[in-house]
């Protein structure tokens, strides 16, 4: 069933990429969407046969690979990859949906966003070190192209940094993998036997330290942020899409996977200096999204701040703050790819991003009314407005990280209030007041542009009001990675997930 999830996109980009004869990118774009809507379904019958009270591996598929390299085909999926793989096929379909219909080299384009579906689902069910990294490195290839093809003026130049910039992250991790395999004397990348294993402390905090930054250049967190506002501002929107709901998960998944779990004492000796490092990511993607006149960098910087958050819950490591950990990924990956449709829409109808030269978008009749409504849903939902999902994830890292470090959340939370300072100042600059002289007669939106938008903001006030549709899935898993006892379906009775919901 796994498999499935990662060659089908695989074959489909082959015989788009390599079919013979002409066909025109409509007709490209149709194929590509039902081979990600395939997809999508797929991982949601997936979802509907998972077992939420099962904190193991399930689906496992084991093939032999090549012994003398101790790399083995091993698949698995449980409650920490199960939301983020179906977050991976819906935000692939959305982004297919949202391209543009004559957009130039389309069998070459949509192969590679196949590619990069089939590069990130491979990467959160490996279940071997090995085979990670393998998947980790196959959507760089793509989303390289994707940027340096199809994105904006300095489209080179972005492309370049990112590549320099995830190359590096690659190194690092294939050094820690390796590092972890040689130390602990297994024959074997697999990853549940390399957990058993107790290295030295000293082992462990230089191991550790490599990966940290190596998932910290992924994610990004400050200083090895910088690669990131330029790839979004150069990318085209399905892209950005792409790069911020899904790519960067891959790095915070890592932390948890990869770090938290095979290094459990070196973790708890470095949560000290994880946590004063998540404050400085959340205070400065604030305050420098605040003086950003680009909506485009402006929202690339607030992703840079939420991605703070979940390194403060992971410091933590308590039952609720990585429960908020899941809820925060799945609730950016949602929330930043309806910020970003919505910037992209402006930009297509208006021919600018920046805020000082829009003003006035909520106009009823002559501006882009709903598409500004879709822009104040997302602003809420990332400010944590209650009745959204980022409402609920950062209850949950707040909650569970202010037992550990009460210093560090309380100075997250300021970020939380920075939030509503720049995306208000966002919203009042280009959607109210009176429509600007430079964008007026702007062309009709049409409802096939409002529906990504309208599906994702529906989707986040639904996990809002009802949280523990989400929770349930991954509820035992984040409770077994630092309670190896049996999976329980409530963490703490006095604050459980269905507690935390809206009245």
């Amino acid at each position: 069933m796994l498999s499935a999830l990662i060659w089908v996109p695989i074959l489909g980009a082959a015989i788009i990429a390599f079919l013979p004869g002409n066909i025109s990118a409509k007709f490209t774009r149709k194929i590509s969407f039902a081979i990600s809507f395939a997809a999508l379904i797929w991982s949601l019958l997936i979802a509907i046969q998972f077992n939420p009270g099962n904190n193991s591996q399930q689906f496992i598929e084991f093939l032999p690979w090549i012994d003398s390299l101790g790399l083995n085909y091993s698949l698995g999926v449980d409650g920490l990859s199960l939301p983020l793989l179906v977050l991976n096929s819906l935000l692939t379909c959305l982004a297919i949906y949202i391209t543009d219909e004559n957009i130039t080299r389309s069998r070459f384009y949509y192969s590679l966003v196949l590619l990069l579906n089939a590069g990130v689902t491979g990467a959160f069910l490996s279940q071997d070190l090995l085979l990670f990294f393998l998947f980790y490195e196959l959507e760089l290839v793509p989303l390289y192209f994707l940027i340096a093809i199809w994105g904006g003026a300095r489209r080179g130049y972005a492309a370049i940094k990112f590549l320099l910039y995830t190359t590096v992250s690659g190194i690092l991790l294939l050094a820690a993998f390796l590092g972890v395999v040689w130390f602990s004397g297994s024959s074997s990348f697999a990853y549940e036997p390399l957990r058993t294993h107790h290295l030295p402390l000293g082992t462990q905090l230089l191991l550790l330290g490599t990966i940290l930054v190596a998932f910290g250049i992924k994610i990004p967190l400050v200083p090895l942020h910088t690669w990131l506002p330029d790839a979004h501002v150069e990318a085209s929107t399905p892209i950005s899409v792409l790069l911020a709901g899904v790519l960067l998960k891959l790095g915070t998944y890592g932390l948890l996977r990869f770090g938290l779990s095979l290094f459990p004492e070196a973790w708890q000796t470095l949560a000290p200096s994880l946590a004063i490092w998540a404050v400085v990511s959340v205070l400065y993607g604030a305050f420098t999204a605040i003086a950003q006149t680009d909506m485009k960098k402006m929202v690339a910087y607030s992703s840079i701040a939420h991605m703070g958050y979940i390194l403060l819950a992971s410091a933590a490591a308590t039952p609720l703050s990585l429960l908020g950990c899941l809820y925060q990924m799945i609730s950016h990956g949602l929330i930043s790819a309806l910020l970003f449709i919505v910037v992209g829409v402006v930009y297509k109808k208006t021919g600018t991003r920046d805020i000082n030269l829009l003003c006035g978008l909520l106009n009823p009749e002559r501006g882009l009314p709903i598409i500004g409504t879709l822009m104040i849903v997302g602003v809420m939902a990332s400010a944590g407005i209650p009745g959204m999902l980022g409402f609920i994830s950062e209850f949950l890292i707040f909650r569970g990280s202010y037992e550990v470090f009460p210093i560090a959340t309380l100075l997250c939370m300021i970020g939380t209030g920075l939030t509503s300072v720049y995306f208000l100042l966002l919203v009042n600059r280009v959607f109210f007041g009176r429509l600007s002289e430079k964008v007026l007669d702007l062309p009709q939106v049409q409802w096939s542009e409002r529906i990504p938008a309208a599906i994702l903001a529906g989707i986040i006030i639904i996990f809002g009001i009802v949280p523990d549709w989400l929770g349930r899935w991954t509820e035992a898993t984040t409770t077994a990675m630092i309670n190896p006892e049996p999976a329980i379906v409530k963490i703490i009775p006095a604050v459980s997930v269905s507690e935390t919901k809206i009245p």
